[in-house]
C-alpha cells in the first residue's frame, strides 16, 4: 500500500507527540532503603525509586522501570516503593541513583521521568 509523504509525516509527528506527553516532571529527593511497598528489600546501591503516593497507584507499577533525567544525565530505575510525602510526579530515589545524577548535598533536584 502507498501513503502519501504528508500522511506518513502526520502520522510519525502523533506517535512523537504521544510519546512526549508520558513524560512527566516533578523534583527528586532520595532516601535510605530497606523493605518496600512492592514486598522486596533493596539496597542503598540499588538504583530503585519510589512514586508519590497516587502514582504508585496501590502497587500498579512496582518493578516498573522509569528513566530519569537530570543536568544531561540519565537514569534507569526500578519501582520498589511509594513515597507519601512526595507530590503526585516527585519521586525518591535511592542514594546511589540520585548520586548518579548529583551529589547527595543537592537533597532535591527537578527531574523529567517516563515509564522505560
Amino acid at each position: 500500500m502507498f501513503f502519501s509523504k504528508s500522511f506518513t509525516t502526520a502520522v510519525g509527528a502523533v506517535f512523537m507527540l504521544a510519546g512526549a506527553a508520558s513524560a512527566f516532571n516533578g523534583d527528586a529527593t532520595y532516601y535510605y532503603t530497606g523493605l518496600g511497598n512492592c514486598g522486596a528489600y533493596s539496597k542503598d546501591t540499588d538504583f530503585i525509586v519510589a512514586l508519590s503516593t497516587k502514582e504508585y497507584n496501590n502497587g500498579a507499577h512496582c518493578w516498573q522501570h522509569i528513566k530519569v533525567s537530570y543536568g544531561g544525565k540519565t537514569i534507569d530505575a526500578t519501582v520498589v516503593d511509594s513515597c507519601p510525602g512526595c507530590s503526585q510526579y516527585s519521586i525518591d530515589l535511592s542514594p546511589s541513583a540520585f548520586q548518579a545524577l548529583a551529589p547527595l548535598s543537592a537533597g532535591r533536584i527537578p527531574v523529567t521521568w517516563s515509564y522505560a
